[in-house]
């Protein structure tokens, strides 16, 4: 048998473990847009309803702690992982050149983005960092008390306004949703791939879905500081 550090350090190992982590940080994703929704609706039902919502995951006390650090922890891997085989496969390639050796696969969904998947989540990953600063970290962030049912919680909505009523986080957002939406497009059909769970003959069908679901969570996301900026500036 295999020991299990080498199974992951191989390249399907590696391929594994990103497509797992991939998929686990996909499925936070729809969760926190689905949370986020009420941001497309009027200011008296969407403040309500976001701090409630908010107040409901703070109810799971180290539970939700615990999640967080599971998707803290499916993050860091999927990244360094990611680094990691980017550096192997230039390497590989560098020495099939220096070789003179010629290489041609069958038809792929390879394009300009899809072959940087690096760097759109290196933007990501900034992102990510920028994001939890102004959610949770800053001071803008401190603990804020709205009324919802006569209960006392936490004032999502009023940093969420907050942030979005500067133009420059609204351009920051919208661009980076960009990025997000490129990412999953190819990142979806490549997990697909590498867990080998994928027939040639679904391969057409699998990116098409892939890149559904991509436009779908990238302009949900979109859209919102854009909508926020609109409707609190007076726009």
């Amino acid at each position: 048998m295999i020991p299990l550090k080498q199974a992951l350090d191989s390249s399907i190992g590696k391929k594994f473990v990103m497509s797992i982590s991939g998929f686990a940080l996909v499925g936070f994703i729809i969760v926190h847009l689905l949370g986020n929704l009420p941001l497309y609706l009027n200011a008296e039902t969407a403040g309500p309803m976001l701090n409630q919502y908010s107040a409901f995951l703070a109810s799971f006390g180290f539970l939700l702690v615990g999640a967080e650090i599971v998707l803290a922890a499916a993050f860091i891997i999927h990244m360094a992982y990611a680094i990691r085989t980017t550096l192997v496969n230039k390497a590989a390639r560098k020495n099939k050149y220096d070789k003179g050796i010629v290489t041609k696969g069958g038809p792929s969904h390879l394009t300009l983005l899809s072959k940087n998947m690096i760097f759109s989540g290196l933007v990501i990953g900034v992102f990510l960092v920028v994001h939890i600063w102004q959610f949770r970290l800053s001071k803008d962030a401190a603990p804020m008390v709205a009324l919802v049912g006569g209960a006392e919680v936490h004032d999502l909505y009023s940093i969420v306004v907050k942030t979005f009523s500067q133009p420059i986080n609204v351009v920051f957002y919208t661009l980076v949703m960009l990025f997000l939406g490129a990412h999953l497009s190819h990142g979806f059909w490549s997990a697909f791939q590498s867990l080998g769970a994928m027939k040639p003959a679904w391969s057409k069908q699998i990116h098409a879905l892939g890149v559904v679901i991509a436009i779908v969570l990238a302009a949900g996301f979109l859209f919102i500081p854009i909508v926020m900026f609109l409707t609190q500036s007076g726009v």
